[in-house]
Protein backbone atom coordinates (compact mmCIF):
# COMPACT_ATOMS: atom_id res chain seq x y z
CA UNK A 1 0.00 0.00 0.00
CA UNK A 2 1.42 3.05 -1.02
CA UNK A 3 -0.85 5.59 -0.60
CA UNK A 4 -0.33 8.49 1.97
CA UNK A 5 -1.90 11.37 3.27
CA UNK A 6 -0.50 14.55 1.87
CA UNK A 7 -3.14 16.65 3.75
CA UNK A 8 -0.24 17.96 6.18
CA UNK A 9 3.33 17.98 4.98
CA UNK A 10 4.98 15.62 6.93
CA UNK A 11 7.47 17.68 9.06
CA UNK A 12 4.00 19.41 10.68
CA UNK A 13 2.56 15.90 10.83
CA UNK A 14 5.49 15.27 13.26
CA UNK A 15 6.87 18.03 15.24
CA UNK A 16 2.87 19.99 15.27
CA UNK A 17 3.59 22.85 17.86
CA UNK A 18 7.60 22.87 17.91
CA UNK A 19 7.70 23.96 14.24
CA UNK A 20 5.62 27.17 14.88
CA UNK A 21 7.66 27.58 18.25
CA UNK A 22 11.01 27.24 15.87
CA UNK A 23 9.70 29.92 13.40
CA UNK A 24 9.27 32.58 16.10
CA UNK A 25 12.43 32.03 17.33
CA UNK A 26 14.04 32.90 13.58
CA UNK A 27 12.14 35.85 13.28
CA UNK A 28 13.71 38.61 11.96
CA UNK A 29 16.68 36.66 10.31
CA UNK A 30 14.98 37.40 6.77
CA UNK A 31 14.29 34.08 5.80
CA UNK A 32 10.50 32.96 4.22
CA UNK A 33 9.50 29.56 6.71
CA UNK A 34 5.88 29.09 5.34
CA UNK A 35 4.53 26.15 5.33
CA UNK A 36 2.80 25.55 2.29
CA UNK A 37 0.14 23.17 1.68
CA UNK A 38 0.56 22.11 -1.97
CA UNK A 39 -3.60 20.18 -1.97
CA UNK A 40 -4.44 17.40 -3.95
CA UNK A 41 -2.80 16.79 -7.61
CA UNK A 42 -4.37 17.81 -10.53
CA UNK A 43 -5.93 15.01 -12.40
CA UNK A 44 -3.83 15.64 -15.48
CA UNK A 45 -0.75 15.38 -13.47
CA UNK A 46 -1.33 11.72 -13.62
CA UNK A 47 -0.94 11.90 -17.32
CA UNK A 48 2.64 10.86 -17.53
CA UNK A 49 4.57 7.69 -17.82
CA UNK A 50 6.58 8.65 -13.98
CA UNK A 51 3.27 8.43 -12.20
CA UNK A 52 2.18 4.83 -13.29
CA UNK A 53 4.11 2.95 -10.56
CA UNK A 54 2.43 5.53 -8.17
CA UNK A 55 -1.14 4.68 -9.57
CA UNK A 56 -0.63 1.08 -9.26
CA UNK A 57 0.47 1.05 -6.44
CA UNK A 58 -2.36 2.97 -5.64
CA UNK A 59 -4.84 0.33 -6.84
CA UNK A 60 -2.99 -1.89 -4.40
CA UNK A 61 -3.09 0.18 -1.75
CA UNK A 62 -7.04 0.64 -2.17
CA UNK A 63 -8.01 -2.80 -2.34
CA UNK A 64 -6.25 -3.04 1.35
CA UNK A 65 -7.98 -0.60 2.11
CA UNK A 66 -10.95 -2.23 1.50
CA UNK A 67 -10.69 -5.84 2.40
CA UNK A 68 -8.89 -4.72 5.67
CA UNK A 69 -11.30 -2.66 6.95
CA UNK A 70 -14.28 -4.99 6.11
CA UNK A 71 -12.41 -8.15 7.54
CA UNK A 72 -13.89 -7.72 11.15
CA UNK A 73 -17.55 -7.11 10.47
CA UNK A 74 -17.33 -10.18 7.99
CA UNK A 75 -15.72 -12.29 10.39
CA UNK A 76 -18.90 -11.65 13.16
CA UNK A 77 -21.02 -11.63 10.56
CA UNK A 78 -20.54 -15.38 8.85
CA UNK A 79 -19.34 -16.62 12.61
CA UNK A 80 -15.73 -17.00 12.22
CA UNK A 81 -15.74 -14.36 15.74
CA UNK A 82 -17.93 -13.09 18.00
CA UNK A 83 -18.74 -9.87 18.87
CA UNK A 84 -17.15 -8.83 21.88
CA UNK A 85 -17.13 -4.97 21.80
CA UNK A 86 -19.99 -1.99 21.47
CA UNK A 87 -20.11 -0.95 17.76
CA UNK A 88 -23.31 -0.55 16.20
CA UNK A 89 -22.23 -1.67 13.43
CA UNK A 90 -20.71 -4.92 14.00
CA UNK A 91 -23.48 -6.00 16.22
CA UNK A 92 -25.32 -5.20 13.13
CA UNK A 93 -23.41 -7.62 11.48
CA UNK A 94 -23.10 -9.96 14.34
CA UNK A 95 -27.42 -10.33 14.20
CA UNK A 96 -27.16 -10.63 10.84
CA UNK A 97 -29.62 -7.73 10.09
CA UNK A 98 -27.53 -5.37 8.77
CA UNK A 99 -28.49 -2.57 6.53
CA UNK A 100 -27.54 -0.31 3.52
CA UNK A 101 -26.28 1.96 6.79
CA UNK A 102 -24.03 -0.19 8.32
CA UNK A 103 -22.47 -1.33 4.65
CA UNK A 104 -22.38 2.33 3.51
CA UNK A 105 -18.56 2.47 3.91
CA UNK A 106 -17.73 -0.82 3.04
CA UNK A 107 -19.84 -0.62 -0.23
CA UNK A 108 -17.70 2.82 -0.78
CA UNK A 109 -14.71 0.94 0.00
CA UNK A 110 -14.91 -1.88 -2.07
CA UNK A 111 -16.30 0.23 -5.26
CA UNK A 112 -13.61 2.41 -5.03
CA UNK A 113 -11.10 -0.18 -5.23
CA UNK A 114 -12.49 -1.51 -8.17
CA UNK A 115 -13.13 2.33 -10.06
CA UNK A 116 -9.61 3.02 -9.38
CA UNK A 117 -8.17 -0.08 -10.57
CA UNK A 118 -10.16 0.08 -13.76
CA UNK A 119 -10.39 3.53 -14.09
CA UNK A 120 -6.61 3.54 -14.22
CA UNK A 121 -6.16 1.12 -16.54
CA UNK A 122 -8.12 3.11 -18.94
CA UNK A 123 -5.57 6.04 -18.30
CA UNK A 124 -2.54 3.79 -18.09
CA UNK A 125 -3.88 3.05 -22.21
CA UNK A 126 -3.89 6.33 -23.09
CA UNK A 127 -0.97 7.49 -21.34
CA UNK A 128 1.32 4.19 -22.34
CA UNK A 129 0.30 4.13 -25.53
CA UNK A 130 2.08 0.87 -27.78
CA UNK A 131 3.86 0.68 -24.22
CA UNK A 132 0.71 -0.33 -22.43
CA UNK A 133 1.26 -4.13 -22.43
CA UNK A 134 4.84 -4.27 -22.03
CA UNK A 135 4.63 -2.25 -19.38
CA UNK A 136 5.57 -3.85 -15.97
CA UNK A 137 2.76 -2.81 -14.06
CA UNK A 138 0.09 -3.49 -16.34
CA UNK A 139 -0.26 -6.97 -15.47
CA UNK A 140 -0.68 -6.04 -11.74
CA UNK A 141 -3.28 -3.58 -12.33
CA UNK A 142 -5.49 -6.56 -13.77
CA UNK A 143 -4.84 -8.39 -11.55
CA UNK A 144 -6.12 -5.66 -8.36
CA UNK A 145 -8.95 -4.96 -10.60
CA UNK A 146 -9.40 -8.59 -10.96
CA UNK A 147 -9.81 -8.72 -7.04
CA UNK A 148 -11.49 -5.65 -6.18
CA UNK A 149 -13.99 -7.53 -8.57
CA UNK A 150 -13.79 -10.82 -6.69
CA UNK A 151 -14.38 -9.18 -3.51
CA UNK A 152 -17.77 -7.29 -4.41
CA UNK A 153 -18.74 -10.28 -5.77
CA UNK A 154 -18.62 -12.45 -2.87
CA UNK A 155 -20.33 -10.18 -0.48
CA UNK A 156 -22.43 -7.64 -2.44
CA UNK A 157 -26.25 -8.59 -3.16
CA UNK A 158 -26.19 -7.07 -6.65
CA UNK A 159 -23.54 -5.19 -9.39
CA UNK A 160 -24.18 -2.01 -9.58
CA UNK A 161 -21.52 -0.57 -11.92
CA UNK A 162 -20.67 3.61 -11.62
CA UNK A 163 -24.48 4.59 -11.09
CA UNK A 164 -25.46 1.89 -13.14
CA UNK A 165 -28.67 -0.44 -12.07
CA UNK A 166 -28.45 -3.44 -10.64
CA UNK A 167 -27.10 -6.29 -11.93
CA UNK A 168 -26.69 -10.11 -10.83
CA UNK A 169 -23.48 -10.19 -8.37
CA UNK A 170 -22.15 -12.92 -11.08
CA UNK A 171 -21.46 -9.54 -13.20
CA UNK A 172 -18.43 -9.21 -10.88
CA UNK A 173 -17.33 -12.68 -11.33
CA UNK A 174 -17.62 -12.15 -15.01
CA UNK A 175 -15.43 -9.24 -15.13
CA UNK A 176 -12.81 -10.54 -12.77
CA UNK A 177 -12.76 -13.59 -15.32
CA UNK A 178 -12.21 -11.30 -17.88
CA UNK A 179 -9.53 -9.12 -16.01
CA UNK A 180 -7.61 -12.06 -14.41
CA UNK A 181 -7.35 -13.40 -18.05
CA UNK A 182 -5.57 -10.48 -19.34
CA UNK A 183 -3.20 -10.48 -16.59
CA UNK A 184 -2.27 -14.34 -17.19
CA UNK A 185 -2.00 -13.67 -20.79
CA UNK A 186 0.03 -10.16 -20.72
CA UNK A 187 2.17 -11.23 -16.87
CA UNK A 188 3.12 -14.71 -19.20
CA UNK A 189 4.64 -12.44 -21.91
CA UNK A 190 6.83 -10.68 -19.60
CA UNK A 191 8.12 -13.44 -17.97
CA UNK A 192 6.29 -12.51 -14.33
CA UNK A 193 5.66 -15.71 -12.87
CA UNK A 194 4.42 -14.52 -9.29
CA UNK A 195 1.61 -12.50 -10.95
CA UNK A 196 1.16 -15.62 -13.52
CA UNK A 197 0.02 -17.39 -10.57
CA UNK A 198 -1.62 -14.89 -8.27
CA UNK A 199 -4.03 -14.45 -11.64
CA UNK A 200 -4.83 -18.47 -12.13
CA UNK A 201 -5.70 -18.70 -8.29
CA UNK A 202 -8.10 -15.42 -8.84
CA UNK A 203 -9.62 -17.00 -11.50
CA UNK A 204 -9.89 -20.27 -10.70
CA UNK A 205 -12.08 -19.30 -7.96
CA UNK A 206 -14.44 -16.88 -9.79
CA UNK A 207 -14.76 -19.91 -12.65
CA UNK A 208 -15.82 -22.28 -9.89
CA UNK A 209 -18.04 -19.44 -8.80
CA UNK A 210 -19.68 -19.46 -12.18
CA UNK A 211 -20.65 -22.90 -12.36
CA UNK A 212 -17.33 -23.19 -14.84
CA UNK A 213 -15.97 -26.04 -12.62
CA UNK A 214 -13.86 -27.53 -15.18
CA UNK A 215 -11.86 -24.07 -16.29
CA UNK A 216 -11.49 -24.03 -12.58
CA UNK A 217 -9.77 -26.83 -12.24
CA UNK A 218 -7.72 -26.62 -15.16
CA UNK A 219 -6.66 -22.92 -13.74
CA UNK A 220 -5.70 -24.22 -10.12
CA UNK A 221 -3.75 -27.14 -10.78
CA UNK A 222 -1.42 -23.99 -11.96
CA UNK A 223 -1.16 -22.83 -8.75
CA UNK A 224 1.70 -24.32 -6.30
CA UNK A 225 0.02 -25.76 -3.00
CA UNK A 226 2.51 -23.69 -1.19
CA UNK A 227 1.71 -20.25 -3.44
CA UNK A 228 0.23 -16.94 -1.25
CA UNK A 229 -0.31 -13.77 -3.03
CA UNK A 230 -1.38 -11.28 -0.49
CA UNK A 231 -3.01 -7.72 0.12
CA UNK A 232 -0.37 -5.64 1.88
CA UNK A 233 -0.69 -4.45 4.94
CA UNK A 234 1.90 -1.93 6.79
CA UNK A 235 2.32 0.07 9.91
CA UNK A 236 3.52 3.28 8.60
CA UNK A 237 0.07 4.73 8.84
CA UNK A 238 -2.98 4.26 10.16
CA UNK A 239 -5.20 4.25 6.88
CA UNK A 240 -2.40 0.93 5.67
CA UNK A 241 -3.11 -1.11 9.14
CA UNK A 242 -5.06 -4.14 9.04
CA UNK A 243 -7.85 -3.57 11.00
CA UNK A 244 -8.97 -6.26 12.56
CA UNK A 245 -5.75 -6.65 13.65
CA UNK A 246 -6.07 -3.00 15.47
CA UNK A 247 -9.50 -4.57 16.70
CA UNK A 248 -8.05 -7.73 18.05
CA UNK A 249 -4.47 -6.42 19.17
CA UNK A 250 -5.33 -3.04 20.21
CA UNK A 251 -8.66 -3.93 21.67
CA UNK A 252 -11.00 -6.25 22.37
CA UNK A 253 -14.14 -6.16 19.82
CA UNK A 254 -14.06 -9.18 18.37
CA UNK A 255 -13.30 -13.13 20.00
CA UNK A 256 -12.85 -16.70 18.94
CA UNK A 257 -14.99 -17.39 21.87
CA UNK A 258 -18.54 -19.42 21.17
CA UNK A 259 -17.28 -20.39 17.46
CA UNK A 260 -16.75 -23.59 16.50
CA UNK A 261 -12.26 -22.65 16.11
CA UNK A 262 -12.90 -23.11 19.73
CA UNK A 263 -15.19 -25.47 19.92
CA UNK A 264 -13.23 -28.45 17.90
CA UNK A 265 -9.91 -29.94 18.40
CA UNK A 266 -6.87 -27.63 17.66
CA UNK A 267 -6.53 -26.80 14.02
CA UNK A 268 -3.16 -25.08 12.92
CA UNK A 269 -4.47 -22.34 10.81
CA UNK A 270 -7.03 -21.05 12.63
CA UNK A 271 -4.71 -20.06 16.04
CA UNK A 272 -6.10 -18.05 19.22
CA UNK A 273 -5.12 -17.91 22.77
CA UNK A 274 -6.83 -17.24 26.04
CA UNK A 275 -5.76 -13.78 27.51
CA UNK A 276 -6.40 -13.72 31.49
CA UNK A 277 -5.94 -10.75 33.82
CA UNK A 278 -3.27 -10.41 36.34
CA UNK A 279 -5.33 -12.72 38.99
CA UNK A 280 -6.28 -15.56 36.81
CA UNK A 281 -9.46 -15.13 35.42
CA UNK A 282 -10.19 -15.07 31.77
CA UNK A 283 -9.38 -11.38 30.60
CA UNK A 284 -13.24 -9.91 29.09
CA UNK A 285 -14.04 -8.27 25.83
CA UNK A 286 -14.86 -4.94 25.15
CA UNK A 287 -18.41 -5.67 26.41
CA UNK A 288 -16.86 -6.29 29.78
CA UNK A 289 -18.70 -10.01 29.86
CA UNK A 290 -17.69 -12.14 26.38
CA UNK A 291 -14.32 -14.28 27.63
CA UNK A 292 -11.72 -12.94 25.45
CA UNK A 293 -10.35 -15.52 23.15
CA UNK A 294 -7.53 -13.68 20.66
CA UNK A 295 -6.71 -14.43 17.44
CA UNK A 296 -3.59 -14.99 16.69
CA UNK A 297 -3.30 -15.63 12.99
CA UNK A 298 -2.17 -11.94 12.67
CA UNK A 299 -0.16 -10.48 15.32
CA UNK A 300 0.91 -7.26 14.05
CA UNK A 301 -1.12 -4.10 12.65
CA UNK A 302 0.88 -4.84 9.49
CA UNK A 303 0.54 -8.30 8.64
CA UNK A 304 -0.47 -8.81 5.01
CA UNK A 305 -3.78 -10.97 4.32
CA UNK A 306 -3.93 -14.18 1.46
CA UNK A 307 -6.27 -12.94 -1.64
CA UNK A 308 -4.76 -16.10 -3.07
CA UNK A 309 -3.82 -19.64 -1.68
CA UNK A 310 -2.76 -22.70 -3.11
CA UNK A 311 -4.23 -24.61 -0.32
CA UNK A 312 -7.81 -23.17 -1.45
CA UNK A 313 -6.74 -24.64 -5.23
CA UNK A 314 -6.39 -27.99 -3.95
CA UNK A 315 -10.47 -27.40 -1.86
CA UNK A 316 -11.12 -26.50 -5.28
CA UNK A 317 -10.20 -29.07 -7.86
CA UNK A 318 -11.38 -31.31 -4.64
CA UNK A 319 -15.12 -29.97 -5.09
CA UNK A 320 -14.79 -30.53 -8.52
CA UNK A 321 -14.58 -34.18 -7.66
CA UNK A 322 -17.42 -34.65 -5.16
CA UNK A 323 -19.08 -32.11 -8.22
CA UNK A 324 -17.98 -34.77 -10.99
CA UNK A 325 -19.73 -37.71 -9.62
CA UNK A 326 -19.03 -37.76 -6.21
CA UNK A 327 -15.62 -39.08 -5.98
CA UNK A 328 -14.79 -38.93 -2.48
CA UNK A 329 -11.08 -40.67 -2.55
CA UNK A 330 -9.88 -38.04 -4.67
CA UNK A 331 -11.29 -35.22 -2.70
CA UNK A 332 -10.11 -36.57 0.27
CA UNK A 333 -6.19 -36.70 -2.10
CA UNK A 334 -6.56 -33.27 -2.25
CA UNK A 335 -7.76 -31.96 1.15
CA UNK A 336 -5.26 -33.97 2.82
CA UNK A 337 -2.32 -32.74 0.48
CA UNK A 338 -3.87 -29.30 1.61
CA UNK A 339 -3.39 -30.20 5.60
CA UNK A 340 0.04 -32.22 5.39
CA UNK A 341 1.47 -28.49 4.10
CA UNK A 342 -0.14 -27.58 7.07
CA UNK A 343 1.49 -29.82 9.38
CA UNK A 344 -1.45 -31.63 10.04
CA UNK A 345 -2.78 -35.23 9.83
CA UNK A 346 -5.03 -36.43 7.10
CA UNK A 347 -8.84 -36.54 7.67
CA UNK A 348 -11.29 -39.00 6.67
CA UNK A 349 -14.87 -39.13 5.09
CA UNK A 350 -17.09 -42.16 5.41
CA UNK A 351 -19.35 -41.66 2.85
CA UNK A 352 -20.19 -38.67 0.48
CA UNK A 353 -22.24 -36.31 3.08
CA UNK A 354 -19.44 -37.20 5.20
CA UNK A 355 -17.16 -35.34 2.80
CA UNK A 356 -19.23 -32.40 2.16
CA UNK A 357 -18.85 -31.24 5.73
CA UNK A 358 -15.34 -32.30 6.18
CA UNK A 359 -14.82 -29.72 2.64
CA UNK A 360 -16.82 -26.95 4.16
CA UNK A 361 -15.19 -26.76 7.34
CA UNK A 362 -11.47 -27.24 5.86
CA UNK A 363 -12.73 -24.05 3.47
CA UNK A 364 -13.29 -22.72 6.67
CA UNK A 365 -9.94 -23.31 8.25
CA UNK A 366 -7.86 -22.64 5.01
CA UNK A 367 -9.35 -19.19 4.42
CA UNK A 368 -10.42 -17.85 7.89
CA UNK A 369 -10.39 -14.30 8.47
CA UNK A 370 -9.49 -13.67 4.43
CA UNK A 371 -13.06 -12.44 4.07
CA UNK A 372 -14.35 -15.70 2.54
CA UNK A 373 -16.39 -17.24 4.65
CA UNK A 374 -19.73 -15.22 3.83
CA UNK A 375 -19.53 -16.68 0.51
CA UNK A 376 -19.05 -19.76 1.28
CA UNK A 377 -21.66 -19.77 3.57
CA UNK A 378 -24.31 -18.00 1.35
CA UNK A 379 -23.42 -20.41 -1.81
CA UNK A 380 -24.24 -23.36 0.84
CA UNK A 381 -27.53 -22.26 1.77
CA UNK A 382 -28.21 -21.67 -1.89
CA UNK A 383 -27.84 -25.59 -2.81
CA UNK A 384 -29.71 -28.79 -1.84
CA UNK A 385 -28.00 -31.42 0.44
CA UNK A 386 -25.37 -32.45 0.83
CA UNK A 387 -23.70 -28.66 0.38
CA UNK A 388 -26.85 -27.18 2.17
CA UNK A 389 -25.97 -25.17 5.42
CA UNK A 390 -28.59 -23.31 7.43
CA UNK A 391 -25.90 -20.66 9.26
CA UNK A 392 -27.63 -17.66 7.59
CA UNK A 393 -31.36 -18.99 7.94
CA UNK A 394 -33.23 -15.42 9.34
CA UNK A 395 -30.16 -13.60 8.29
CA UNK A 396 -28.91 -11.49 5.47
CA UNK A 397 -26.42 -12.94 2.88
CA UNK A 398 -25.05 -10.08 1.46
CA UNK A 399 -24.48 -6.70 1.50
CA UNK A 400 -27.38 -4.50 -0.05
CA UNK A 401 -26.29 -1.11 -2.10
CA UNK A 402 -24.94 1.26 0.89
CA UNK A 403 -27.17 3.85 1.64
CA UNK A 404 -25.00 6.99 -0.31
CA UNK A 405 -25.63 4.63 -2.98
CA UNK A 406 -29.06 4.41 -3.08
CA UNK A 407 -29.59 8.07 -1.98
CA UNK A 408 -27.52 9.01 -5.27
CA UNK A 409 -28.49 6.46 -7.78
CA UNK A 410 -31.51 7.07 -9.84
CA UNK A 411 -31.65 3.40 -10.90
CA UNK A 412 -32.17 2.07 -7.33
CA UNK A 413 -35.61 3.68 -6.96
Amino acid sequence: MMNRDSSMPPLRRLLGGAVALAVVGLVGTGCDLTVTNPGPLDDDALNTRQAMAGLVNGMSGDLSVALGNYLNRVAVGSGELHHAGNFVTEGAFFRGDFGPDEVNQDWARMHRARWVAENGLERMQRVLGPDFESYAGTPRAYLYAGFANRLLGENACVAVIDGGPAQPSSVHFERADSLFTRAISLAEAQGNADVVSAAYGGRATVRAWLGDWSGSVGDAAQVSPSYVFNAVFSTNTSRENLELAVQTINRRETSVWNTVHAEEPLDLRTPWDTVFTASGAVLAGQDGSTPFFRQTKYTSLGDDVALVRGTEMLLLRAEAALRNGGDVSTALQYINEGRAAAGMGDAQAGDLAEAWQLLQAERGSVLWLEGRRLWDLRRGYAESPPIYNDFLEGRNQCLPPGADEVASNPNLG
